[in-house]
């Protein structure tokens, strides 16, 4: 997961310098950040990204206090110091020495024009809460492939970033060019601020990159940050992919969704972590859905409706920031690990602590040899579109990237899968089920590939309710709960268009023309198979239906229909046959009078099924 802030006000350095590079403590007055990091027993700050060689640094080396005071706090070179120390030497004057060290335009005329600079982005990295737990209390092992993991899916975030996303922008957004090369100060914390568990990383992007101008010239620019926060999801699930598949294929685990939220999109957690271990490591969780029920009953007051999607990520914001407790006092890593052992073994007892990574890998190895690591990119794109079109309607390309990078932690649950295919697959999703409505004006300039609209014409279920358990009031089917169905619809038409008719299917085998147009990445595996095999083999992998043991965790009822595609589509089809009855009634035609209505005949079996012996039907 990823999460993004801004770096704006000149002193936002000292934020970091005194707060973010000491463990998210509070550093004490007058100590030099390094002594402070070394007496807390604190990892130092490290530079990362393809921009340091532009400034003289070198990849991984440490981030002292005058750097972070420069970059960040000045927009200055790192090494300005030096450099108008020289200049100041050989004669040239204060202002024209200090000019020269400054990167692009001075963070000074930004603010004489009354506005305020934009000095950084903070992109802070942090896994799903049961790799946290297994960082926590697992053995040395587990925990060096966590970290490794998390070290090199961060890089591949920033690589992607670089190759794919970054622009600088110059004369006012009217010249623009792509920038492989960011400049990156990222510090690791291990622990949130009451103590507990939580791996993170705060990578601090500089708002600054070197371009070439016409005469192939070094000069700084800004980024175009406004592209950066429109590919966050995209980068963040590209991060939650990479390390979640490193770890479960060095340690042989696997995943298994958990519903936090009943009809939001599951998270992807470690098999074998229990719940309780996870809400053991998530101490803010509990106050922040506090504080959150409130904000949400105030936004239905003044809005009269429930909060959307973006709503709700800045109603969680705002509760997460109204809970957020006080700096604490940072610790070395050795003296955390053994003060969660104690936590847990207190709370669970030291035979579920001890027997917390063989459990992973037992029920891991379980899901593994049910789940081959095959992927049909046919089904795929078309889950992908119809999901990212129930939700939003028009979408671009980094929606669909996003969701397939989903679609793949979900389906393969953890297991590695040929590199590029996410991007595969969002390109068939765009070309195969969805149509441009960008249209390109004339005598302007083509829109980028990010600024490209898309939409698609599949069937959006119908609105249904859904029954409360455990006291709750009853609630609307969430747009994703309508994606699948509208992905489910799809898939099966396409499943039968492939399926052939009984009897023909060993005279076909041979033909060529019978060859399924799509393509299935299957490393390793002889694919020669009947196109109804092949179907039928592939539809029961993406279905992936493994035991309720494994399920552990989810928050939705069996009674609410919720468990089954089948019973989903059953619920929709009645909700359609009573919105039917009701126009019918509002426009003054009753269909009562019809014992062959739908409704009604739905309504006599239910009578027929709770009818007691020798009882007729009741008024």
């Amino acid at each position: 997961m990823l999460s993004v802030a801004k770096v704006q006000r000149r002193n936002a350095w000292r934020y970091y310098v005194r707060g973010v590079a000491y463990g998210d403590g509070r550093r004490p007055a007058g100590r030099a950040l390094k002594d402070a990091q070394e007496v807390a027993g604190l990892p130092p700050g490290r530079w990362r990204g393809r921009g340091l060689a532009g400034l003289g640094l070198a990849e991984g080396a440490e981030v002292s206090e005058r750097q972070l005071e420069l970059l960040f706090g000045q927009g200055r070179h790192p090494d300005a110091d030096r450099i108008e120390k020289r200049l100041l030497d050989d004669g040239v004057g204060p202002a024209a020495a200090r000019r020269a060290t400054v990167l692009g335009q001075p963070v000074e005329e930004i603010e004489a024009r009354k506005q305020t600079p934009l000095l950084a982005l903070d992109f802070t990295f942090r896994p799903q809460a049961s790799l946290t737990v297994l960082l926590a209390l697992g053995d040395a092992h587990t925990r060096r492939v966590i970290e490794r993991a998390h070290e090199r899916a961060v890089a591949t975030v920033l690589r992607w970033l670089e190759d794919e996303v970054a622009e600088t922008r110059w004369a006012s957004g009217r010249g623009r060019a792509k920038t492989p090369a960011l400049v990156v100060a990222a510090f690791r914390h291990f622990d949130n601020r009451d103590g507990f568990p939580l791996l993170h990383e705060h990578c601090l992007v500089l708002n600054r990159v070197q371009r070439w101008n016409a005469d192939g010239e070094p000069v700084w620019g800004a980024l175009e940050t406004t592209r950066l926060y429109k590919h966050v999801v995209a980068a963040g699930t590209l991060y939650t992919l990479t390390m979640t598949t490193e770890v479960c294929e060095e340690l042989g685990l696997a995943t298994v969704p958990r519903e936090v939220t009943p009809g939001l999109r599951p998270v992807m957690e470690i098999a074998g972590v229990d719940a309780e271990l996870i809400d053991w490591s998530s101490t803010r969780r509990q106050r922040i859905e506090d504080v959150l029920e409130g904000l949400t009953y105030s936004y239905v007051q003044e809005h009269g409706r429930l909060p959307g999607e973006k709503a709700r990520h800045g109603l969680g914001w705002q509760a997460a920031q109204d809970t957020r407790p006080e700096k604490k006092t940072p610790r070395p890593l050795e003296q955390l690990l053994a003060r969660w052992r104690a936590s847990a073994v207190l709370a669970f007892g030291k035979r579920m602590v001890d027997g917390l990574v063989h459990r992973c890998r037992a029920v891991g190895a379980v899901i593994r040899a049910r789940v081959d690591p095959v992927v049909d990119t046919a089904l795929a794109a078309v889950d992908v579109a119809a999901v990212v079109f129930t939700i939003r309607r028009n979408f671009a390309r980094r929606h669909v990237l996003a969701e397939a990078r989903r679609h793949l932690l979900e389906t393969l649950r953890g297991q590695e899968f040929p590199r590029g295919l996410d991007d595969d697959i969002a390109d068939r999703a765009l070309a195969d089920h969805s149509r441009q409505t960008t249209v390109p004006q004339p005598d302007r300039r083509a829109p980028a590939a990010d600024q490209i609209f898309y939409t698609a014409d599949f069937t959006e279920p119908d609105r249904w309710w859904i029954a409360g358990t455990g006291g709750t009031s009853p609630r609307e089917s969430s747009r994703y709960e309508r994606a699948r169905i509208a992905s489910l619809a799809v898939r099966n038409a396409i499943r039968a268009a492939r399926t052939p008719p009984a009897g023909q299917a060993n005279d076909r085998r041979n033909d060529p023309a019978s060859a399924p147009t799509h393509a299935v990445d299957h490393p390793g595996r002889d694919t020669a198979l009947t196109p109804a095999q092949r179907a039928d083999a592939i539809y029961a992998h993406q279905q992936a239906a493994m035991p309720d043991v494994h399920l552990e965790g989810r928050t939705t009822d069996p009674a609410t229909w919720l468990r089954t595609p089948e019973s989903l589509a059953r619920l929709a089809a009645i909700t359609r046959e009573a919105d039917a009855r009701r126009r019918a009634i509002k426009d003054g035609q009753d269909p009562a009078a019809d014992p062959g209505h739908p409704v009604d005949r739905h309504r006599q079996e239910h009578e027929q099924q709770h009818r007691q012996p020798g009882q007729g039907l009741q008024p």
